[in-house]
């Protein structure tokens, strides 16, 4: 049974480990300030970065990070799906479509315009569980 929840305060730990891994993936890494901070906002309800965790027998198997923001082709809020991870011992268990379909709930709540994220090329195994819940687009991405 996996139960999809909002980030807490004392789900620190288990967030991090989640959080190495996702970085690890994407060959990234961050200043360890960068990453409290990014742990501060998740549960601060105020600030405007949401975070949901997958716990399965009081482990944490998977996070998501999402945010909604205006746009210029809506007059309502598109919602971005920023981070997606599972687990590696818990992929192929419905986790990440579980997640997927929180930030949905939450979007629809919202009445945001769209839900969209990026992934990289080489995520085979995100894009094939992706391209089950939503259509690809032909954008490019640009950055400085």
């Amino acid at each position: 049974m996996i139960e999809i929840r909002p980030i807490r305060a004392d789900d620190r730990a288990q967030w991090s480990a989640l959080w190495s891994g996702y970085l690890r993936f994407y060959r990234q890494h961050l200043p360890q300030e960068v990453t409290a901070g990014t742990f501060a906002r998740l549960i601060d309800a105020h600030a405007p970065l949401h975070g949901l965790v997958a716990e399965r027998a009081g482990r944490l198997v998977g996070l998501v990070h999402f945010q909604f923001h205006p746009t210029s082709w809506s007059l309502r809020d598109s919602c971005y799906l920023e981070d997606l991870y599972v687990d590696p011992e818990a992929r192929g268990g419905g986790v990440g479509r579980a997640l997927i379909r929180a930030v949905y709930e939450a979007a629809d709540r919202a009445q945001a315009a769209s839900v969209y994220w990026l992934t990289q090329e080489f995520n085979a195994e995100g894009r094939a569980l992706y391209d089950t819940l939503a259509r690809r687009t032909s954008f490019i991405r640009y950055e400085r």
